[in-house]
């Protein structure tokens, strides 16, 4: 076998009046992300994890916001063409590890829902998706916020 670890990070500014989704789960929250897609930090960041697993570069690469056939889409619709690529690769999703930053709304919730989504976008079980959420103590852009991130890992392997 041999396996290959992924990083990914995603930040969107926060504005009021419009819809946050985070893990393909429509948060009841205020705010949500300015940005070309739906804005889903979490799905972004496990694409560019994915992503880079595989060194098949980023997101932006392959979904630029300069092309409007992205615009406004839903990112589990990225999430699931980078799964294709990741497949065509021949490698298979071992686990992915995420971290949500934002101060509010709590998200705990949310979270089963969010794994159960993102598994079944990735074909794996909800158990291989750890998704963790955390304020930053009111500090940073995130605390303050006017904004949010999310990091994930991702580790892929062939037979």
């Amino acid at each position: 076998m041999q396996f290959r670890i992924g990083f990914g990070y995603d930040v969107h500014k926060l504005e009021t009046g419009l819809q946050l989704t985070l893990g393909t789960v429509k948060i009841n929250h205020d705010k949500g992300p300015v940005a070309h897609s739906d804005g889903d930090v979490l799905l972004h960041a496990i694409c560019d994890a994915l992503l880079g697993a595989a060194g098949l570069r980023d997101i932006g690469y392959h979904f630029p916001d300069t092309d409007n056939r992205y615009k406004n889409i839903s990112s589990s619709i990225l999430l699931a063409e980078v799964f294709a690529k990741i497949k065509a690769t021949g490698y298979h999703i071992s686990n992915i590890d995420s971290t949500i930053a934002i101060q509010t709304p709590k998200l705990s919730p949310y979270i089963p829902l969010m794994q159960d989504k993102i598994a079944e976008i990735l074909n794996i079980a909800p158990g291989q998706v750890s998704i963790k959420a955390t304020t930053t103590e009111k500090m940073g852009f995130e605390g303050r916020e006017e904004g949010f991130s999310a990091y994930a890992t991702a580790l892929i392997f062939t037979d």
